[in-house]
C-alpha cells in the first residue's frame, strides 16, 4: 500500500483536506464555502447463503457504515453491477430492487453507475459502490483525528461478521463443533453487520472538540487491527485492555470452530469511538437508549502503535497480522463442510 497505492494518485490537489491512507476509510474534498464533499467507496457482494435481499443490505451497509463514521450522512451514491453470466434474470433483479430499497431507507439517492453481465467474474464481489455527501469544514471526524487523553469506547462486540458468515455458510459443521443453540444464535448476528445506527446515536452527543473525535469500524482484521489502524492514522498509542473487548459466547464458538482469533477477525458491526473521559458516560447512555451496547476498553496516549494490556497488567505490542478468516473459509470449502 505505502509503496504502490498511495504513491500512485494521480494529479495532487489542494483541495484534499483527507486523502487516502491506513485506517481512512473516507476522503474529504474542499468544495468552498467552508463546505466539504466526503466520499467513500466498497465492494458488493452476493452471497448466495445469505441470499439476494441479505447480501443487497450488508452491501449497502458496509459502505454506509464506513461514510457515517465521518459524524455525517450519505446522500448521494453510485453502483457498479457486473453480474457473472450465470446469474439467473430474477436474482439479479432481486439484488438490485434491494439495494435500490435500503438505499432510500438511509435516505440515499443513487445517482448514477454501471450494470453489465461478464463471463467468468464469479462471485462473490460483483462489484463496486460510492457514496458522497457533503459537510461543514468542522463538521466530520476521522480515525486521524483522535487525541492523547481520549478514551475508547466499543460498540457491540468482537468478529460479528465472521461470525455469521461462517455460521451462515457452514451450519452443519458449526452446530457439530459449537451446538444447535450457538449455531442459530451466531447466524442472527448478520442483523448487526452495520455500524450506521452506532455512529448516528454517537454523534449526537457532538463531534470534535465538543464529544467525539474519533470513529472507525472494525472490518477485516477485527477490532484489533481496527485500533491499530486508527493509531496508524492518528500518530498516536493506542491502550486497549483485551479482556474488557466483549466477546459473545457464539462467537467464540465459532471462531475456535475455525482456529480463528476473534479480535482479529472480521469484525463489521462493531464501531471504535474515540472522545474525551467525561464524555464516556453520556456517548454511552446515548448508544443504549438507540440500543446498542458498549464498553470503554481503553485509552489514547502520546506515542505510536497498539498496545495490548492482558488482565494481570502486562503490556505488549500489536504486530499486524494477515486475517485468517480467508484462509479458514477457503479451507472449509475444500473439505466441504457445509
Amino acid at each position: 500500500m505505502q509503496r504502490v497505492v498511495y504513491s500512485s494518485l494521480g494529479k495532487r490537489s489542494e483541495d484534499i483536506e483527507l486523502g487516502p491512507g491506513i485506517g481512512l476509510d473516507n476522503g474529504v474534498i474542499s468544495i468552498g464555502r467552508g463546505q466539504v464533499m466526503i466520499l467513500t467507496v466498497d465492494p458488493v457482494s452476493v452471497i448466495p447463503a445469505f441470499g439476494m435481499k441479505m447480501s443487497a443490505w450488508l452491501s449497502v451497509h458496509l459502505i454506509a457504515s464506513d461514510y457515517t463514521t465521518s459524524g455525517s450522512d450519505p446522500e448521494y451514491a453510485l453502483f457498479t453491477y457486473n453480474f457473472p453470466a450465470e446469474m439467473r434474470d430474477t436474482d439479479r433483479e432481486e439484488y438490485v430492487r434491494a439495494i435500490g430499497a435500503e438505499c432510500d431507507n438511509l435516505g440515499v439517492t443513487i445517482a448514477g453507475g454501471h450494470t453489465g453481465s461478464y463471463p467468468g467474474s464469479g462471485l462473490t464481489v460483483i462489484g463496486s459502490g460510492s457514496m458522497l455527501g457533503f459537510a461543514a469544514e468542522n463538521g466530520y471526524v476521522a480515525p486521524s483525528m483522535a487525541h492523547a487523553g481520549d478514551a475508547i469506547v466499543m460498540t457491540k462486540h468482537a468478529a460479528i461478521e465472521a461470525t455469521c458468515s461462517l455460521a451462515t455458510s457452514f451450519p452443519a459443521f458449526v452446530e457439530s463443533k459449537a451446538g444447535a443453540v450457538n449455531m442459530r444464535r451466531a447466524r442472527e448476528q448478520v442483523k448487526l453487520c452495520s455500524t450506521v445506527a452506532d455512529a448516528r446515536a454517537a454523534r449526537s452527543v457532538g463531534i470534535g472538540a465538543q464529544g467525539v473525535s474519533a470513529m472507525h469500524d472494525a472490518t477485516e482484521g477485527g477490532v484489533l487491527g481496527a485500533l491499530y489502524e486508527m493509531a496508524v492514522a492518528s500518530e498516536k498509542r493506542f491502550v486497549v485492555h483485551t479482556g474488557g473487548i466483549p466477546v459473545a459466547p457464539e462467537s467464540r464458538a465459532v471462531c475456535e470452530a475455525f482456529g480463528l482469533d476473534p479480535l482479529k477477525t472480521m469484525g463489521e458491526g462493531a464501531l471504535l469511538i474515540t472522545c474525551l473521559p467525561k464524555d464516556v458516560r453520556p456517548l454511552r447512555d446515548v448508544l443504549g437508549r438507540a440500543g446498542v451496547e458498549s464498553a470503554e476498553i481503553g485509552s489514547v496516549e502520546r506515542g505510536e502503535g497498539l498496545v495490548m494490556v492482558d488482565s494481570h497488567g502486562h503490556r505488549r505490542a500489536f504486530a499486524p497480522c494477515e486475517d485468517g478468516y480467508w484462509s479458514a473459509y477457503s479451507r472449509a470449502l475444500g473439505r466441504r463442510l457445509q
